[in-house]
């Protein structure tokens, strides 16, 4: 018995038949004309359906007219292999981020900002993973060769973000003291690009462009950065900008990357990082670095590869900072002190997370000789 209930007929099988054949064929205007019947010779009588027919098998090599149940089409659409899931941490790791390559493009000044009888202040922009970040660079007016300090500043809300910050006065102040110095606004901060930051590598990856960009451009004797000493690079970063320090100098070792200061940093460990950043943002930010597991976590975290680590570092913290605790600071300092890393740990006292008055003068101090010595 077939799906109309009864046994077709030679005509309806021969039709279906000559549809199936001529199903994958082009269509063209012959065939719409119909078909001319040839009779056979009576000397050879045709057989009749019912003598000639054998049994369909099981499983008939034609296509069956009937439309698949949702049971069937569910069972097909399990049999495909599975899409591969892509691991959205992949990248952020200190290895993946050590293997990459960084620093294409050059750095470019946009306009004149100030002019003093010690240095130039410049605004200036240079490409960071085909995103344009924005920052300014002070340029002593007399001398060649100068070391370079990059001022790497800490968190403000990016709508109320101005490229000449609070941390211009810690600029300026080693710019006096014959550094060329260059503050990067990092991507998001207007009127810079918006990029992709998860654990703010984002701001890590545009100062390891910024540095490769350096290192190359600094070799044009008629380029911007001919006056900066390639080989004598310092890095100076408060809060979260002491976060985006340590990750630099992890991935990035090289010796041309002679001190860094780290000034009431974030913790080389993003689980504590986000786990505070959550309670400040009051849980908008930090889902997806905290959804990690405990491995991918571990593989991010700077914390976990201090022992790569071969700049100087200089840490700062106050006593009585009320955003980042004074302990993380204070294990860092541990930490590279039992890997016999060179490592001085300052701590201050009835100051803020910024430093003020006599305290940051000191800090100020303390950091010019730092660089000086390194």
């Amino acid at each position: 018995m077939t799906i109309w209930g009864k046994r077709p007929s030679l005509i309806l099988l021969l039709g279906c038949v000559w549809l199936a054949a001529c199903a994958s064929q082009p269509i063209r205007p012959d065939d719409l004309q119909p078909p001319t019947f040839v009779p056979q010779p009576q000397s050879e009588p045709v057989p009749t359906v019912v003598q000639s027919l054998t049994p369909l098998p099981t499983q008939s090599p034609l296509p069956s007219l009937q439309a698949p149940t949702p049971t069937a089409i569910l069972s097909t659409a399990t049999a495909l292999p599975p899409t591969p899931t892509l691991d959205p941490y992949a990248d952020l790791t200190i290895d993946a981020l050590s293997a990459r390559s960084y620093g294409v493009g050059a750095l470019d000044i946009i306009d004149t900002l100030e002019e003093n009888e010690t240095f130039t202040r410049y605004l200036i922009t240079y490409p960071s993973d085909g995103l344009t970040v924005y920052g300014f660079m002070n340029v002593p007016n007399e001398g060649d060769e100068f070391p370079v300090a990059l001022v790497l500043h800490g968190y403000i809300d990016p709508a109320e973000y101005d490229t000449l910050a609070y941390t211009q006065r810690y600029a300026d102040a080693l710019a006096e003291a014959g550094y060329f110095v260059i503050h990067p606004n990092f991507r998001n901060y207007p009127p810079s690009d918006e990029g992709p930051n998860p654990y703010r590598i984002g701001y890590a990856i545009d100062v390891l462009n910024l540095i490769a960009i350096i290192r190359e451009q600094s070799q044009d004797p008629f380029g911007y950065l001919r006056r900066a000493d390639e080989d004598r690079i310092h890095l100076w970063g408060h809060s979260m900008g002491g976060g985006v320090t340590l990750r630099v100098i992890t991935v990035n070792n090289a010796p041309y990357l002679r001190a860094a200061v780290l000034y009431g940093a974030m913790s080389g460990d993003e689980r504590k990082n986000y786990e505070q950043i959550q309670i400040w943002s009051e849980g908008e930010n930090g889902p997806f670095e905290l959804a990690a597991g405990n491995e991918k976590l571990a593989a991010i975290s700077p914390i976990n590869f201090l022992d790569r680590i071969n700049t100087p570092i200089s840490i700062h913290h106050s006593e009585a900072d009320g955003t980042v605790p004074i302990a993380w600071s204070n294990d860092l300092c541990e930490r590279l002190r039992a890997l016999n890393k060179p490592v001085e740990c300052y701590t201050y006292y009835a100051t803020p997370h910024t430093f003020r008055g006599e305290a940051d003068a000191l800090f100020i101090e303390r950091v010019t000789r730092f660089f000086n010595e390194n």
